[in-house]
């Protein structure tokens, strides 16, 4: 993964408001994944167009005051590729 990859989720996986969970999960065929609000943001800007660059840039606007936060989102992408949550184009 560079920045100029293009992430997109799993074909296995869906994002979706969980009402009952009160949460953002990643359902799949065998469950589901609870996320917390960070992953639920990250996760919400893969759309299969945007570069791992432009979600950077999107978020950093969106949250100009937190510290590292490119390398806390390229580390979570870098997780989720792993548990194949994330592919890359």
């Amino acid at each position: 993964m560079d920045k100029g990859s293009i992430p997109r989720i799993h074909r296995h996986f869906r994002l979706q408001w969980e009402e009952a969970q009160g949460c953002h999960v990643l359902l799949y065929p065998e469950g589901m994944v609870k996320l917390n609000d960070s992953a639920a943001l990250i996760l919400g800007c893969v759309d299969g167009v945007r570069s791992v660059a432009d979600i950077i840039a999107e978020l950093t606007s969106r949250f100009p005051d937190v510290d590292g936060i490119a390398s806390d989102i390229e580390e979570f992408m870098a997780a989720a590729s792993t548990r194949r949550w994330l592919e890359f184009d």
